[in-house]
């Protein structure tokens, strides 16, 4: 497979770190694709002013769609673009961007296979988010019928597009936070090889959060019960694949 990497940034009001994001990314020889989630007036404009420079590509939504919707949208466009890998990043500026040259050099490695980011928290992360997301490891192991997804809410990942493509097209993917884990067993369930790399994860004090802790959590329990009863009826077939593999 041909290795031609990318960045694929969802923006929605995040018009004061981004710009900080995309300089990294760049400086780390990435080209970016920002999608535009139907942002502020502001936002947008300096959106536009980004995509002015040279390796930065905008795509804008009219109607916000949630990150899951935002990013499929600019793995779509990546694609369109000639892009191979794209590497899912935060506009908040959570992500250790350090890590970039890492995580695209063991894509390098491994073209086939999507490289997660295994989170290491600092003591910024909001403690009630830390403590669901041991939840969803327990559900995400169980509707995979595997222990080897350790974390499925990072979002900081490197994509096969052609695969991750294939997948997005084929069945109906929840487009706000729930879309990180889903996809994650989802492409499991395909026998889908997976790398895991540690990266630091740090909550900027003033940094602008879209996760909405009673909502989210209750659209991210009801997708990993419509997995649970979508497993069991593939368990022969995911067996079956896993074998094969």
């Amino acid at each position: 497979m041909t290795h031609k990497p990318c960045a694929v940034i969802p923006v929605y009001n995040h018009e004061r770190a981004v710009p900080a994001v995309v300089a990294e990314l760049l400086k780390a020889g990435l080209p970016c694709v920002l999608v535009d989630d139907a942002s502020s007036p502001a936002c947008a404009r300096v959106l536009e002013q980004l995509a002015g420079q040279p390796q930065v590509f905008l795509t804008r939504l009219t109607v916000n769609q949630g990150k899951g919707g935002a990013v499929m949208a600019g793995l779509r466009e990546a694609r369109r673009l000639g892009f191979s890998h794209a590497l899912q990043v935060d506009a908040d500026g959570q992500h250790d961007l350090q890590d970039v040259a890492r995580f695209i050099e063991t894509s390098r490695r491994y073209p086939q296979a999507l490289i997660c980011g295994y989170p290491q928290y600092d003591a910024s992360v909001p403690k009630g988010r830390l403590y669901a997301r041991y939840l969803t490891h327990v559900w995400v192991w169980i509707n995979s019928l595997s222990l080897r997804i350790p974390d499925s809410m990072c979002g900081f990942r490197v994509y096969p597009l052609p695969v991750t493509l294939q997948l997005i097209d084929s069945v109906k993917l929840g487009k706000r936070m729930d879309f990180d884990p889903e996809i994650l067993v989802r492409l499991a369930w395909r026998n889908q090889p997976m790398q895991w790399l540690a990266t630091r994860v740090h909550y900027p004090q003033d940094g602008l959060s879209h996760f909405r802790l009673v909502h989210d959590n209750v659209l991210i329990s009801k997708m990993h019960a419509k997995l649970f009863f979508g497993m069991l009826l593939r368990f022969p077939l995911i067996l079956w694949r896993r074998f094969q593999g």
